[in-house]
């Protein structure tokens, strides 16, 4: 079982994973990996010597392409269980969870981004790539910025 948390605030070496909640003119932002057949939020785990926030940039630089943003902090969330990342149903991971109002685009991906494509939509998505978490992630989002 999947247990989804969320939290004020935590050590920052806890912090492994940025996820970006992303929307544009209204829209959501999603992502399609190349390995992958459904979409998720941009995001990833953080690199040594990077920031919580650095890592967020990055990845939503590099998962949609975006130029010009605004990156908040929303909180910090950890999934307890096991999954792709956690090995036990004991394990516990953290990462922060930021929402971004980007304003502006790359034209193309890179040709080296394992993001196939972005998609651009009014409604939200079914077909999660982690469906047991993303959902949960988005309706904290909503609920703490109230849109």
């Amino acid at each position: 079982m999947i247990e989804v948390k969320f939290h004020e605030s935590a050590e920052d070496g806890l912090l492994k994973f940025a996820v970006i909640v992303g929307k544009t003119r209204g829209k959501w932002v999603f992502c399609k990996h190349r390995q992958r057949d459904t979409y998720e939020c941009p995001g990833g785990h953080r690199e040594a010597g990077e920031s919580i926030f650095e890592a967020a940039e990055r990845e939503l630089r590099e998962e949609t392409g975006a130029l010009d943003f605004r990156l908040v902090p929303v909180c910090v969330y950890s999934v307890k269980g096991k999954n792709t990342v956690n090995r036990s149903d004991e394990d516990e991971t953290f990462g922060m969870l930021f929402y971004a109002d980007i304003h502006a685009f790359e034209n193309e991906l890179h040709s080296e981004s394992e993001i196939e494509k972005i998609i651009i939509t009014e409604e939200l998505i079914n077909n999660w790539t982690y469906p047991l978490i993303q959902p949960k992630l988005i309706e904290e989002v909503e609920r703490r910025l109230a849109f």
